[in-house]
């Protein structure tokens, strides 16, 4: 799995718990010690929509109107199969 497959799958993962945004997905990924700017989360999310991974919309939060993106039917299946992947990578990797 390639880096840019984690970002995506984790993407993935919080779209599927509720819509998410590309400051709170840049804050998210943070935590997780990927330092990411504004110039890769938002290319990353406009691929994964022309994909059809993701699908968004306009709201107004906190005053501010946001895009926001949900998960699709066919991003649900890669993150199935993402997590089967890495499900089983670990498994190799940690001798389960």
């Amino acid at each position: 799995m390639k880096y840019r497959e984690f970002l995506m799958l984790h993407t993935l993962h919080h779209a599927e718990k509720d819509g998410i945004t590309g400051s709170f997905m840049m804050e998210e990924l943070g935590k997780h010690g990927y330092r990411l700017s504004p110039g890769t989360i938002y290319p990353l999310l406009h691929e994964m929509e022309r994909k059809g991974l993701l699908k968004s919309h306009w709201e107004v939060r906190k005053g501010k109107k946001v895009r926001v993106y949900e998960i699709t039917a066919e991003g649900r299946k890669m993150l199935e199969e993402g997590k089967r992947k890495v499900e089983e990578l670990c498994k190799e990797l940690l001798g389960d």
